[in-house]
């Protein structure tokens, strides 16, 4: 996944590329962005308008013998202005409100979605803290970026292009050129100053981490610190770091105030230059006192804004940054994906066969070397071996979760690479090793097999994993909440919430990985007697442990280093004293002891 920084170009191509994918969402609700648009313009009018007002104000009353009526008319003028400025500013805010939580909203589950449609591989290595930062940072940074660009930096622009015509037409295009100059080389110094503001910051945020960390790794260790004697040499370690910091935070605080005194001198040149113009124009009886207070309304006016330039620069790269971060996400590429030909699978029976199948989850690291085996429909086939020897291997490769490197696995003669992988997963049922619940209900972790299940299949479900009088026995009953991942329940409890929400997805192929390692012999005992009956008329693949749990089994499987080493029934490979007979001899003994 790449990594942004924050010293890209102020207007790189990855910041156009960010805004150009924004766009498509944005455009979904195109009337709203375009009534949001024209009350915005509104608002700026109103805003414009008002010293306009204030001009004629002035010169009314500036009159030999001011008549009161025509004041008390533009006063009220000036007041309505000053409403219509607020109102519309408010409208275009509830106008947009949709416009801006619906892309939120669109672009949080178009990244939900496609993490989901991603790799098993991508989320085994995946940082999850940082994938949920990611997200979160960008929907904050969609939510940031529309306010700063549609409510402060357009609404800037839009009265400096209204102030510099108005000065254009009114006056001559002097005043125009003055202040257009005056906003570009603002604009300008807030920019270069802020990029160097910012690198300035982050130089003082590594150092103040450097001095934190290091200030607890040497409490951690106190008492290292103290068989060494070494109190003094600490001390002096960390002053050390924190007199970086103190340049690097003296540097910071420094460029705060060269931007302010940067910008201060700017404006004051600028309005000084503007109001002696207008001055010298009231002197020579080319403009009254009126244009004056105009001329002096519009610049401060719009120099306000333009104030938090330096803040709005920031915050805009920033947005700009963790959106396109987000945006990342959609372009991890899917190593599994449906063939634009691939249809549903057709169940006829549920055979399943490997056929010459070699998988390594690393191009220099095979995992299986040529398995060859068939489980037919409706039989039971088991799968043993040591650690590592390739079995959950099988059942991920049977899933779809990673694709063969050569040979083919086929469900009825379909091989699984040619039909959608929603109607391969929706055949097969597991019940894992390792069960991993929702932070939620029983009631839901168990629905969760078939949620349109009805709640008598649900709890015929719980009945026949023989975990019903334990739901019951409980003070919240199905309510409970299992906690993270179902860390409030034992591990036999949770494999039994498994093997119940696998029953109620009553699929046609059946994996039993481990399913009952976790269990007592008794609760075991009785398990599996329900395992048998659901599984009677289903092809089950059973990866076992306990080789006293596959006794009954059509046919075992013995597995080696990703090889298939011996296969047959549990009397003909006790009666070959191979590896099975080995394993079983020393379960055997295991369990005599």
């Amino acid at each position: 996944m790449r990594h942004f920084g924050s010293n890209d170009s102020p207007a790189g191509p990855a910041d156009w590329r960010t805004l150009k994918l924004l766009l498509p969402y944005l455009w979904e609700f195109k009337w709203r962005v375009l009534i949001a648009l024209s009350f915005l313009i509104g608002a700026k009018f109103a805003i414009v308008s008002i010293p306009i007002v204030l001009k004629h104000i002035v010169d009314n009353l500036n009159q030999p013998k001011a008549v009161l009526v025509v004041p008390l008319a533009l006063l009220f003028g000036y007041g309505a202005l000053r409403l219509a400025s607020t109102m519309f500013a408010d409208l275009r805010d509830i106008v947009f409100a949709k416009v801006t939580q619906r892309a939120i909203r669109r672009v949080g589950m178009d990244v939900f979605r496609y993490l989901h449609s991603l790799s098993l591989r991508f989320h085994l290595e995946r940082q999850t803290g940082g994938v949920a930062r990611d997200i979160e940072r960008g929907a904050q940074g969609i939510s940031s970026l529309l306010s700063m660009v549609l409510f402060s930096i357009l609404p800037t622009l839009i009265e400096i292009g209204l102030v510099a015509g108005i000065l254009f037409v009114k006056f001559d295009w002097t005043f125009a050129a003055i202040t257009l100059t005056v906003v570009a080389v603002y604009v300008t110094l807030t920019i270069v100053i802020t990029e160097w503001r910012t690198k300035l910051r982050r130089q003082m945020n590594e150092m103040d981490s450097k001095a934190n960390t290091q200030a607890v790794d040497s409490l951690l260790n106190f008492e290292t610190v103290k068989y060494f004697g070494n109190e003094v040499f600490e001390a002096a370690r960390y002053d050390e770091s924190l007199q970086n910091w103190e340049v690097a935070a003296v540097k910071n605080q420094t460029s705060i105030g060269v931007l302010n005194v940067a910008q201060a001198f700017v404006i004051a040149i600028g309005m000084t230059i503007m109001l002696i113009l207008a001055s010298r124009g009231v002197v020579d009886g080319k403009l009254t006192v009126g244009d004056l207070v105009m001329v002096n309304a519009f610049l401060i006016q719009m120099f306000i804004p333009l104030n938090f330039m330096g803040v709005i620069y920031r915050q805009i790269k920033q947005s700009l940054t963790d959106i396109e971060r987000l945006f990342t996400l959609l372009d991890v590429p899917q190593e599994i994906k449906d063939k634009p030909t691939a249809r549903p699978l057709e169940l006829k029976g549920g055979e399943v066969r490997f056929v010459n199948v070699h998988f390594g989850y690393d191009p220099d690291r095979q995992i299986l070397h040529g398995v060859d085996f068939t489980v037919p429909a409706g039989h039971n086939v088991a799968i043993v071996g040591a650690s590592g020897a390739g079995k959950s291997t099988l059942s991920r490769l049977l899933f779809r979760f990673y694709d063969v490197t050569s040979g083919e696995i086929l469900i009825d003669g379909q091989d699984i690479r040619d039909v959608t992988q929603a109607s391969l997963r929706a055949a097969i049922g597991i019940v894992p090793q390792d069960t991993v619940l929702f932070n939620s209900s029983i009631y839901f972790n168990i629905a969760y097999g078939r949620p349109t299940a009805t709640r008598e299949e649900v709890i015929e479900a719980a009945r026949a994993a023989h975990i019903l009088s334990f739901i019951e026995s409980l003070p919240k009953g199905w309510e409970t909440t299992v906690g993270e991942r179902g860390l409030k329940l034992s591990g036999g409890e949770k494999q039994r919430v498994a093997i119940a929400r696998t029953l109620l997805k009553n699929p046609q192929i059946l994996i039993f990985d481990e399913a009952t390692s976790a269990l007592d012999t008794q609760t075991e005992k009785n398990i599996q007697f329900e395992l048998k009956e659901i599984s009677r008329n289903r092809s089950t693949i059973t990866i076992a442990h306990r080789l006293s749990t596959i006794i009954d089994v059509d046919e075992i499987l013995v597995m080696e280093r990703g090889q298939i080493v011996e296969r047959g029934n549990h009397r003909s490979l006790l009666a070959h004293q191979g590896v099975y007979a080995e394993l079983w001899a020393m379960q055997q003994e295991a369990r005599d002891h």
